[in-house]
């Protein structure tokens, strides 16, 4: 499943124009804890460990590479305002497309 959702990512991050390599490094964070959640969906996240793994250092980044790959069909947002209770995160299936 790993290398087919990967590869399914890279495909269509090559044809999308809009994706940058900080869109690329945040989802692969997200991939990372998506895989340690056993590719289970939703996934809890905190910006923290996130901008970590990205090693992304710039919060502004980091919600607008969240909000844009949302809007480009990568994933699904849904942001939590709450300091403890983290966000929650679905990686699509088919990146790139808005899943119904």
């Amino acid at each position: 499943m790993y290398v087919i959702e990967l590869t399914r990512f890279y495909t269509a991050v090559k044809k999308d124009g809009r994706v940058t390599s900080n869109h690329v490094l945040i989802y692969l964070a997200l991939f990372q804890l998506w895989n340690l959640n056993k590719f289970i969906s939703p996934i809890s996240i905190t910006r923290k460990e996130v901008m970590e793994l990205a090693k992304v250092s710039r919060i502004s980044t980091y919600h607008k590479c969240m909000r844009e790959l949302a809007a480009f069909g990568y994933i699904d947002y849904l942001p939590s305002y709450h300091p403890i209770l983290g966000s929650l995160v679905c990686l699509h299936h088919e990146p790139g497309k808005k899943e119904e």
